[in-house]
């Protein structure tokens, strides 16, 4: 800024407007404001962030002033190293400006409430400079609330690493009631990733939610998800797990919340790693969410070192926690469609990472255990006399059609078992894969001694154990808050019980002689049909297909 290249802009306090001879740009600012957390108590910390959406600007003023006032209220304690504080009202660093009229994108200070007298709620308002005749004069931040008076806390609530921690050492952090994280400025200011889509952590049940703002040298992460014992935010150079840099915010052995940085290798637990350049450390939980704030100046690597970009798949998960260490995630994460650039402004949204393979498994074991494996057993239990005498190949129509229905049933179950083996390449661990197994093993060995009593006593084992899979499978991969796909299984399995209950009573009807009729097909031997049967089969099938 020609007048004034050092930033002393004193005679600017109380109405932000710089003394250059020309009038302020009335268009909208390519410039944002933003304050977090976005309520604060007596001698509370806000963290402000000033950013230009497109291009930079060489001069900027900041201040903090009362809603509908224009009076610098509290001070500035952190500074960046190309800002400085200055006395307005008599205020020391009650405002914040430039040093040099170098180009900047980005710009962050530390506002300090004070410590009594009435506060009231207030905005950070602050004047961009781009040359000597083109500024923008008050942008204003979002209002910030006032909540009341702070109650002393003896507990720490920020940690700055340093280079002397012990390597896989994570860093615990005391709860922190304040820390807010919400999607406002997502797109404006800062980069959010969040399901369901737009998502507010602040105010929606079950939202996954992070947001990065990428400063000079760092960037501000937040992350918020429901959780009972960890939430973790991965960067992936595809969209499986797998060489991924990873961020976690969990529960220690003693319950306090603690952020660790890791490195993913696959399936298994990630290889934690020192936690390195992180500082401005906040968590909170509270009814169920996690939430954390930080800032990390690590470079973020996808191949155990790191990579010159911010252009990566975001993947968000969660699941619980034992004694400090992190558990097997109980559902599919969340990630992104496409390679997000964290240095760019944009809102997106994300659904679990279900992959085409696993899509398959999953219609696989719904066809052979919902559809062919049912319909061949209803076809064994309650058709031998429909079509008694009725052959082919000396073999009757019926158990032709419950043999090949069954074999394709088998068939199904074993694509989907090797397909599900070649996509996860280990031992996802959990009751799934094991029930799975089972299903796969007693399929294969469905024995033929003892035919009537073991075989149909074995068949209606598998199935048992093949709708707990599918439920176990669909609770992996449903992300919703409702779990809605295993209630229309639920729904599906249901029908399927009532359908078994309608043909077993329809049989104690027929033993009684009260449900028989006797029809007679010209030209044909007379044969024993069941009107009631035949009916609920064709709705059978015809729900089924």
């Amino acid at each position: 800024v020609m007048g004034y290249p050092g930033g002393n802009v004193e005679s600017s306090c109380s109405n932000l407007m710089p003394s250059h001879g020309a009038n302020a740009q009335t268009s909208n600012a390519p410039y944002t404001v933003v304050a977090n957390p976005t309520t604060f108590k007596a001698g509370d910390t806000i963290t402000v962030t000033l950013r230009a959406t497109s291009g930079s600007f060489k001069g900027f003023l900041l201040e903090a002033w009362e809603v509908g006032g224009s009076t610098p209220v509290g001070s500035f304690t952190s500074l960046a190293s190309v800002s400085q504080g200055l006395t307005c009202s008599g205020i020391a660093n009650s405002a914040v400006s430039h040093t040099s009229s170098s180009s900047k994108t980005s710009i962050q200070a530390t506002w300090k409430a004070p410590s009594s007298g009435s506060l009231k709620d207030i905005q950070f308002s602050a004047t961009f400079v781009q040359s000597t005749k083109t500024f923008w004069v008050a942008v204003k931040s979002g209002t910030v609330t006032y909540s009341g008076t702070s109650v002393p806390n003896p507990v720490t609530t920020a940690h700055t690493s340093t280079t002397t921690q012990k390597a896989n050492s994570p860093v615990s952090v005391a709860t922190v009631t304040g820390t807010v994280i919400s999607n406002d400025a997502c797109g404006i200011n800062k980069t959010c990733f969040s399901s369901p889509s737009g998502c507010n952590p602040q105010i929606t049940n079950g939202c996954y939610f992070m947001s990065a703002v990428a400063l000079s040298s760092s960037i501000q992460f937040e992350i918020s998800a429901p959780s009972n014992g960890y939430i973790a935010i991965g960067f992936s150079d595809d969209t499986q797990m797998g060489s991924d840099d990873v961020y976690i915010c969990g529960k220690d052995a003693n319950g306090n919340i603690q952020v660790q940085h890791a490195f993913s290798t696959g399936t298994t637990t990630p290889t934690t790693l020192p936690l390195g350049n992180v500082t401005v450390i906040t968590s909170s939980i509270s009814n169920g969410i996690i939430s954390c704030s930080f800032i990390s100046r690590n470079s973020i690597s996808t191949q155990s070192r790191a990579v010159p970009s911010l252009l990566y798949y975001i993947m968000l998960g969660s699941g619980p926690s034992a004694n400090g260490q992190i558990q097997m995630h109980t559902q599919t994460p969340f990630v992104s469609a496409q390679k997000i650039d964290l240095s760019a402004i944009q809102a997106v949204g994300g659904n679990a990472g279900v992959s085409d393979m696993i899509k398959a498994h999953g219609a696989l074991m719904l066809i052979a255990w919902m559809t062919t494996g049912s319909i061949g057993m209803i076809m064994a239990r309650y058709f031998k006399k429909i079509a008694h005498g009725q052959a082919v190949c000396g073999k009757d129509i019926w158990f032709l059609a419950h043999v090949f229905l069954m074999v394709l049933t088998v068939v199904a179950t074993g694509i989907a078992f090797i397909i599900i083996f070649v996509e996860a390449m280990d031992w996802s661990g959990g009751a799934h894969p094991v029930l799975g197994c089972i299903v796969m093993i007693l399929a294969l060995v469905q024995p033929r001694i003892v035919f009537n009593v073991v075989h149909a006593l074995n068949a209606f084992i598998i199935k048992i154990i093949a709708v707990a899979a599918i439920f176990t499978g669909l609770q992996r991969i449903d992300s919703s808050s409702n779990q809605w796909l295993a209630k229309v299984m639920g729904g599906f399995v249901g029908w399927e019980f009532l359908f078994y209950l309608l043909q077993d009573f329809n049989l104690f009807l027929k033993r009684k002689g009260k449900a028989e009729n006797k029809c007679v097909l010209k030209g044909k031997d007379t044969i024993k049909c069941n009107t009631h049967l035949l009916f609920f089969y064709v709705f059978y099938v015809s729900l089924h297909v």
